[in-house]
Order: C-alpha cells, then sequence, then structure tokens
C-alpha cells in the first residue's frame, strides 16, 4: 500500500512518517496546484494523511488570508488532483480540528451542528465540506482531532507557552485566562485512531478524542511540579468547555492508551 502524507514536518506529521518506510512525503507548497498535480501523478498513492495546515489560532489571526489559502486552497488541489489524475479510489484522511464546534458544557458528538470556534476552525470546516462534496475519486474520512501535546510542539501552543514562563527567573509568575475546560489526548492515540480508520479504509467524521475534560489551571499545577514557582492566576471572566465523545471511534476497536492525562503530559516535558 502507497502512503502519501502532507505536512510531514509537523508535530503530528514527523511522529506518523516515522512509523511508516517509504511513505511519500509532499515537500511543495501545498497552495501551488503545480507542486500537489506533480506529487499526485509521479506517486500512484493508494492512501493520503492530509496533515499540512497553518495552525496554531494565533498565527491563523495573524495572517488569515495566508491560512485560508493553505487550509482551504491547499486542500481543494489534493481533493481536485486525485479527482483528475487518480486511476483508483483513494482513502484520505483529512486531520481536521475539535475548533469546528461550538464551547459547551455537553460532550461534543460528530452529529453536533458545527459553528466554529475561531477563524482556523472556519478553515478547517469549509475543507471539511469541500471534501465531502467532492469525493469522486476518494474515500473520505475527517479526523476531528482534540487537543495535544509533544515535546517538539511549537512554542505558540499552549502547554509549550505555559512551560516558557515557567523557566523564567522569576518566583512569583502570574498566568491569565486558564479557568477553562480542554480535552487532551496523545499522540500515540491519534497516530493509533489513523492507523485502525485506515487499516479499514473507513469514510466518515471521527471525533480523536480522549472524551475527557481537563481544567487548564490543573494543566500548569502539574508541570509546575518541575519548577515550584508560586503560581498567581487572573481568571477570565468565563470559562469555556470543550471536549468530545469518543465513541464512534471505539466502536471500530481504538481505544485511548491513558487514562491520567495529567501524568501523560507531566511525562512528556520531565
Amino acid at each position: 500500500m502507497k502512503i502519501g502524507i502532507t505536512g510531514s514536518t509537523g508535530t503530528l506529521g514527523s511522529y506518523i512518517s516515522k512509523k511508516y518506510k517509504n511513505i511519500k512525503k509532499f515537500k511543495g507548497k501545498i497552495e501551488n496546484k503545480k507542486n500537489v498535480d506533480n506529487w499526485i501523478k509521479k506517486n500512484n498513492l493508494d492512501v493520503i494523511i492530509h496533515l499540512a495546515a497553518i495552525v496554531p489560532v494565533k498565527k491563523v489571526n495573524s495572517n488569515k488570508k495566508k491560512a485560508l489559502l493553505v487550509n482551504l486552497d491547499g486542500t481543494k488541489n489534493i481533493i481536485d488532483s486525485l479527482n483528475k489524475y487518480s486511476n483508483k479510489k483513494v482513502w484520505l484522511f483529512y486531520s481536521s480540528t475539535s475548533h469546528v464546534y461550538s464551547y459547551g458544557y455537553r460532550i461534543k458528538k460528530e452529529t453536533n451542528n458545527t459553528i466554529p470556534l475561531n477563524y482556523y476552525g472556519k478553515t478547517k470546516k469549509l475543507a471539511e465540506n469541500y471534501i465531502v462534496k467532492n469525493q469522486k475519486k476518494i474515500i473520505p474520512c475527517v479526523g476531528r482531532i482534540f487537543s495535544y501535546t509533544y515535546h517538539n510542539q511549537n512554542k505558540n501552543f499552549l502547554i509549550p507557552s505555559l512551560i516558557k514562563k515557567l523557566k523564567s527567573k522569576k518566583k512569583n509568575i502570574y498566568f491569565e485566562n486558564l479557568n477553562h475546560y480542554r480535552d487532551f489526548i496523545t499522540i500515540y492515540d491519534i497516530y493509533n485512531a489513523i492507523k485502525k480508520l485506515m487499516s479499514k479504509k473507513i469514510k466518515g467524521i471521527y471525533n480523536i478524542s480522549s472524551g475527557k475534560k481537563i481544567n487548564l489551571k490543573d494543566i500548569l499545577l502539574t508541570l509546575n511540579k518541575k519548577y515550584k514557582k508560586n503560581i498567581h492566576f487572573n481568571d477570565n471572566k468565563f470559562k469555556t468547555t470543550l471536549y468530545g465523545s469518543n465513541n464512534k471511534l471505539r466502536n471500530i476497536g481504538w481505544k485511548p492508551s491513558h487514562k491520567d492525562y495529567l501524568r501523560y503530559i507531566y511525562k512528556i516535558y520531565s
């Protein structure tokens, strides 16, 4: 089975790329139609794991035009090229996000209405819509991935940014806007979910989540066991909650490998 991957230099992409021999990495600009066409025509792929995207939210907001070009138009290029040049149906995993959902105290299911939280979520939802409407030569599988972290994650993401502040020489450190709940999953569980979906070439939309909510304050306090700083909180007026049901994924034989995600996060960075 010939597997191709976009976004192979990112945290998740580099992790997955190491798991497969001879995986065909896309190395051009995803927003460049000619680059994409050449890659598709050259490799005769059976599977594509499409991870390339502009992320995180701060980076997206700083250049919305670029984010739309990469996240939406780049995805269109992949789909259009497959539909035009592939001589067979290709299983396509599209890496979407929990940001296509709105905040809410109830657990998010794949059947819930999608009201994107931010512009990043909007670009991902638009790409989802395009995939669903243009599946002539693809078997589409959309994975709505919830929060995750890993030791090489970009410093603009939440947990690396918290650690950066904890490494400060100051003894008293002030943190704002952490009175929220999120769903964190391990990078191994994301990889394992994609592997399980790919092995059966499953079609549809799947949350890739722990199914649990974690207070961001608890994450910080857990990380601070190593740094032993005096932590002070300045809470946001409104707390938000976002976590996802993984029942649909469990029904195909997948299950999360960790029960204590706070311990896992501490282990990654200790």
